[in-house]
């Protein structure tokens, strides 16, 4: 067996800087922190900022009046804004910044007196975060069976963004129905999919005629891992979404399989290195990298008088 290691792979800026607001936070205030949501979605990442002190709720009521609390790097509505403000939470907002530009985009549209589509997973924090910054009417598109019972009061004043975490593929193929239903809607095409998703799913896809079998590191609940174990399906290959090494079944593999590892946005290298660790246990013998677009992309920490 031979293992392709995809690259880019595993944690995006966003990621990078959502953990070190957690981090900075519990050096500066000390426990407890509070962190609305899961800061991002991984489990070692959760419970090992647990372990130092980080407290996650889902439910702002949760938090004590006055505590120091962390909004997720997925965002919040509005009306979570204004809650943390009457209860006095001294909050740090962890938000993506590509995220909060998606924010400003959605209310900019909905200021000019525009519908606004949201393109995205119903119930998703990133979502919901962005359907409740909107004033004004807002809709969410799942898929393309969607279109059939939207109803828009005037075609020629509607906009559409999207989550981040989105298949490139899927989304074109939604965009492209929507402008064919309504010629006259604004919108920024897929810019607004963050380039960390658009690198590794764009990364698997270039590696795909190579291997026979895809491991995607990565949360059950992370919608960009799901999308990377869907590009590989959509390649044709075998595709796994696997939270750790534990989660790898050896019958997936035979001795001359090539087997291609990538890791969602915010599952951190050490599980990767772990899943490495177990299948050379198995059989794998070589191990290579594949050459890959090198992630330069770095977010400051958020402005806080609390960090």
């Amino acid at each position: 067996m031979e293992v392709i290691l995809v690259k880019p792979r595993g944690f995006c800026a966003g990621v990078v800087r959502a953990i070190e607001v957690v981090e900075r936070a519990l050096e500066a205030h000390g426990i407890p922190v509070y962190v609305l949501h899961e800061i991002v979605h991984n489990r070692y990442v959760v419970e090992n900022l647990q372990t130092r002190g980080a407290h996650f709720v889902e439910d702002l009521d949760e938090v004590p009046s006055g505590a120091v609390t962390i909004f997720s790097a997925h965002g919040v509505s509005t009306a979570l804004v204004k809650h943390a403000e009457r209860r006095s939470l001294k909050v740090i907002d962890a938000t993506c910044p590509l995220v909060t530009k998606v924010h400003v985009l959605a209310q900019r549209y909905s200021r000019k007196g525009m519908e606004v589509i949201i393109i995205g997973h119903r119930g998703h924090p990133e979502v919901e975060g962005t359907r409740g910054c909107i004033d004004g009417p807002v809709h969410v598109l799942s898929d393309i069976t969607d279109l059939e019972s939207l109803r828009i009061t005037d075609p020629d004043r509607l906009a559409y963004v999207t989550q981040t975490t989105l298949s490139i593929e899927d989304t074109r193929e939604i965009i492209a129905a929507m402008k064919r239903r309504f010629p006259n809607i604004k919108g920024s095409d897929l810019t607004d999919i963050c380039y960390a998703t658009q690198n590794r799913q764009n990364a698997v896809r270039r590696l795909a005629e190579d291997i026979d079998v895809l491991l995607v590191v990565g949360a059950r609940n992370s919608s960009n891992s799901n999308r990377l174990r869907e590009v590989g399906e959509q390649r044709g290959l075998s595709a796994y979404l696997i939270e750790d090494a534990d989660g790898i079944d050896p019958s997936w593999f035979t001795k001359s399989s090539r087997i291609g590892i990538t890791a969602g946005a915010s599952a951190p290298e050490v599980l990767v290195q772990d899943v490495l660790k177990r299948l050379r246990r198995y059989g794998v013998e070589k191990v290579e990298e594949m050459e890959g677009e090198h992630e330069t992309m770095h977010f400051r920490l958020p402005k806080s008088e609390f960090l």
